[in-house]
């Protein structure tokens, strides 16, 4: 029986049987599991999710009586195609415990599904760390490293994977299991993988291990008899051979007192001239040695992040090395270097801004072209002496096939990457030809350097069928012959490196087969403009490479609060992006309207922190709204009655104003209230925010606002200052548009409150209700734009709001008043800095701020906390998502995971410091606070405000 003969349902039915708990063969699992961070679409007919020994036994038993092939997989992050297969692929991240720490010994004992940072932060507390660190290093796991064998920027120091590897508990693909390392009894298996080599002894040495990142093909010098180490043969195997069950890798000291010296060069090619020098002139003592191309910092400052200052050059070498003498080693290495100029960064928060620079490398180099740049070439490497040259003959090759791409990398080990900008069309499998024949002639090219075409990530779909070019027939055969002593029937990872009876390309996939970027996809007429794909929905979801920085378990950043939430795939923004490829490159998932986009985008909040979080700079809150547009306005499905009450709250919000003070008495009664609720679609367990007793622009429009000084611009006087009434403030929150009148007029400014009614629109915008939310948003820009170009500033206190007309408002409106607001609206924040105004005294003011995801993602908060820190306050800044994000925390069905991403990073934050001021600008931030935490909430007005008062 093969994977052909048996249907997903028949195979999920027979793995469930044998005792599997997670099997999963829906539309959705599979379309999420289909891809990995390669260009490879291979759809798998079950998913399992690995969370003990048991299962990865259960499924290895079912595989051979099924003849169903296996596929292990982590994080999924793998580029070369190594993490996606026809048969069951098994998930291993709940497989994830640190079973021990030795800090005697030095060792760790993890489960395959341990994510490396969590292995350093387990190890942390003895001064050890695990040494490789890829730059996927918050969510690849050990497990995955060890398939892979993953070096990283560190490796340099510490060694891959596979030198970090002691022992290794492990089911070979035969179905022995046994544990592999230095003192143990030798099986049967691993005696059958000795003979092989010892027929070949004198190939062996003089073909493999010649240099630190030769990981193309099975590593065979590691099955001599002077090195023989059957455990660490297995490293780097892709999963191909055996399954890891249990891992004990060495640990190393974090050494303390680094220093990075950056050094700049005219060119990525000079820059690796120079590596030969570095590496001599500090022998043993250099931890990295990276390369980055000047043109990827442009793409991070284009954005609007702030870069670290950065010394003259077209690319630069980050050299980091640690120890009491680490002073005088960079001193040494700037001497012989040969750069146009140096900077050594002792600054532990730049040098950090630098490496998440070089660790988003893939990600950014994606997008650093006019069009998409892939992987799939990367990551080639020589011994370290040829790299320049390499390099050259490189750029050589890209021009003569048209190509371009930006090189960076591990330059120390010789190792670089580079995304390319390959010519491929959707609908069109013969415009891969060109990548073939590229990667062909770069595999014959690195022949003449003894390189190879995989100096990292492994040899997967992408480059299996390309071992032809860099091994000759006795080394091929090798790869066969123990192929076939660890896995006779081909079950394990087929297609991947080697099959035990060869056939073409030695049974390696084809490199042009399955490829997703030429599939044919459907081109939906957008309602959004999706400015930065030029109107192409298909294209704005492919921006998604599956780097999968939005699955790391942990994060600092906003993405992605529903993942942080429940740790399912389907919920990450990567899952999310997966299935809207699969419904618009049509088969799998059939259109936008198939339960599957549904289900994947039902827990997304639209917080929009992947928009500046994702080096790809997937957007899917923006996404969602075009997804849902096509759903219930082109496709004519139903909406949900949430979408009429909440996705049109500012409308309601307006009509009750006058009855606000009944309205607010009568949801405080039980039936009322829940029915109330219940009509909304509102969970029963949420408050319903109280309605504002008078509007702010009832308040300022009367008059001096109630607690003024009476210096507010009479009617027919141009104010200093106008403030934007938004629905929100105006409606549920005026009090931080009073508090911010307050303040401006203590600094004897003259603020007035624009009366004309100007909504922006979000709500209607996050429930996909875009024609109408076009309408909007055109009315409200026109009615605004007049103030912005009057030269007075137009202050927006909503975060959500602001961002909306900075960010939304030009997806829907090509219109040039919608830029003149995008431009022209300021937050509080930025006005006091732009006016440059008195600040409050906030000394022995201890302050936890959750900023606003929109306002995180979209306008920034680093203005906010700088004006803080000047006025003197103690400023915890909380990362990620309150959880409430408009209309989905109150929504039936998502109280929990509302709940659960509030407790991520929020309700700890405002537990720890009870005594804290808790500022939160943002509405959804404050109605959650004080849903779940009661605690009082002030807005940056507020605050400020309630300070200048005395």
């Amino acid at each position: 029986m093969t994977v052909g003969d048996l249907a997903a349902s028949d195979l999920a039915s027979e793995l469930r049987a044998r005792g599997l708990r997670e099997v999963d063969d829906s539309t959705l699992a599979r379309a999420l599991y289909s891809s990995d961070a390669s260009l490879y679409r291979v759809i798998p007919q079950a998913v399992v999710k690995a969370r003990h020994v048991e299962d990865l036994l259960a499924v290895h038993e079912a595989s051979r009586a099924l003849g169903v092939p296996i596929t292990l997989r982590g994080a999924g992050t793998s580029i070369a195609g190594n993490a996606v297969g026809p048969g069951i692929v098994v998930d291993t991240r709940g497989f994830n415990r640190v079973l021990e720490i030795d800090p005697d010994a030095r060792t760790a004992r993890v489960e395959p599904g341990v994510v490396h940072a969590d292995l350093q932060r387990a190890a942390a507390p003895y001064g050890l760390r695990f040494g490789p660190d890829p730059s996927t290093h918050t969510r690849c796991t050990i497990g995955g490293m060890i398939g892979n064998n993953a070096c990283g920027s560190r490796a340099l120091g510490y060694g891959r994977t596979v030198d970090n590897v002691e022992a290794l508990d492990v089911v070979f693909g035969n179905g022995e299991r046994t544990r592999l390392g230095q003192s143990h009894q030798s099986t049967g298996t691993e005696a059958r993988l000795a003979e092989v080599a010892e027929g070949h002894l004198a190939h062996v040495r003089t073909e493999f291990g010649r240099f630190g990142r030769q990981v193309s093909g099975y590593s065979l010098e590691h099955l001599l008899p002077e090195r023989r180490r059957v455990d660490r043969f297995l490293v780097g195997t892709e999963g191909s051979l055996a399954t890891v069950l249990e891992a004990t890798v060495r640990l190393v000291t974090d050494e303390p007192g680094r220093l990075l010296l950056v050094l700049g060069y005219p060119s990525m090619a000079e820059a690796a001239d120079a590596v030969p020098a570095l590496l001599a002139a500090a022998p043993g003592r250099l931890i990295a040695c990276e390369g980055m191309d000047a043109r990827i910092v442009e793409l991070v400052r284009s954005k609007g992040s702030a870069v670290p200052e950065l010394p003259k050059g077209g690319g630069w070498l980050f050299a980091e090395v640690a120890g009491a003498d680490a002073r005088e080693v960079t001193d040494r290495l700037a001497a012989v270097g040969g750069a146009l100029a140096t900077r050594l960064v002792t600054d532990a928060a730049e040098a950090a801004a630098l490496w998440r620079i070089r660790e988003d490398g893939a990600g950014l180099a994606g997008r650093s072209l006019e069009t998409p740049a892939y992987s799939g070439w990367e990551d080639a490497a020589v011994p370290p002496e040829h790299l320049g040259a390499w390099l050259r003959d490189f750029d050589v090759l890209m021009g003569e096939f048209g190509l371009q791409g930006f090189p960076y990398g591990h330059f120390g080990d010789g190792c670089i990457h580079c995304r390319i900008d390959f010519p491929f069309e959707a609908g069109k499998p013969e415009s891969a030809q060109l990548f073939r024949e590229f990667m062909t002639a770069c595999a014959h090219k690195l022949r003449d350097y003894r390189g190879t075409l995989s100096g990292e990530h492994g040899d997967g779909r992408v480059r299996g069928e390309m071992l032809q070019f860099m091994y000759d027939e006795t080394s091929l055969d090798l790869f066969r012959q123990v192929k076939a002593v660890c896995d006779p029937e081909n079950l394990m990872n087929p297609g991947i490196i080697a099959a035990p009876d060869g056939g073409p390309r030695n049974g390696a996939a084809s490199i042009t087969d399955d490829l997703r970027p030429v599939r044919p996809r459907a081109q939906p007429r957008a309602a959004l403009r999706l400015i930065h794909d030029e109107g192409d929905l298909g294209a704005a979801v492919h921006r998604c490479t599956g780097v999968g920085k939005c699955v790391a378990p942990k994060t600092n950043g906003v993405m992605c609060p529903s993942y942080l939430a429940t740790k399912d795939e389907k919920d990450s923004t990567r899952g999310r992006a997966r299935v809207l490829q699969e419904a618009l490159d049509g088969g799998l998932v059939k259109g936008l309207s198939d339960p599957a986009v549904g289900e994947a985008l039902d827990l997304c909040l639209a917080c929009k922190g992947c928009s500046s979080d994702c080096p790809s700079g997937v957007d899917m809150a923006t996404y969602k709204s075009e997804a849902l547009y096509q759903k219930h306005t082109v496709g004519k499905v139903r909406r949900p009655r949430s979408h009429f009450i909440l996705g049109q709250l500012p409308k309601w919000a307006r009509l009750a104003a006058p009855f606000a003070a009944v309205l607010n008495v009568l949801m405080k009664l039980p039936p009322f209230g829940a029915l109330a609720k219940w009509m909304a679609g509102i969970d029963q367990r949420r408050s319903v925010p109280t309605f504002a007793a008078t509007t702010l622009r009832s308040a300022a429009g009367s008059g001096p606002a109630a607690g003024t000084t009476g210096v507010v611009a009479p009617a027919d006087e141009t104010p200093d200052i106008w403030i934007w009434a938004d629905s929100f403030t105006d409606h549920f929150f005026p009090r931080s548009g009073l508090a911010a009148i307050r303040y401006l007029e203590a600094q004897g400014l003259r603020v007035k409150v624009i009366q004309d009614d100007a909504c922006c629109g979000l709500t209607w915008v996050t429930t996909g209700q875009l024609d109408k939310a076009r309408t909007i948003v055109g009315r409200t820009v026109r009615t605004l734009a007049p103030y912005v170009a009057s030269g007075v500033p137009v202050v927006g206190l909503e975060p959500s709001c602001t961002a909306t007309l900075r960010s939304d408002a030009l997806e829907l409106s090509d219109a040039p008043e919608a830029q003149l607001v995008a431009d022209g609206l300021l937050t509080f924040a930025e006005l006091v800095t732009r006016l440059d105004l008195e600040l409050p005294d906030l000394r022995g003011v201890e302050i936890v701020a959750q900023p606003h995801c929109h306002q995180s993602a979209v306008l920034g908060w680093n203005v906010d906390q700088r004006l803080l820190e000047r006025a003197g306050a103690t400023v915890t800044k909380v990362s990620g998502c309150c959880g409430l994000a408009g209309n989905f925390g109150v929504e039936q069905g998502h109280y929990e995971v509302s709940v659960a991403v509030a407790e991520t990073h929020l309700l700890p934050a405002v537990r720890s410091q009870p005594d804290a001021v808790v500022l939160a600008d943002g509405m959804s931030c404050r109605v959650q606070l004080d849903d779940l935490a009661h605690v009082p909430t002030m807005h940056l007005a507020e605050l400020f405000a309630s300070k200048i008062e005395g």
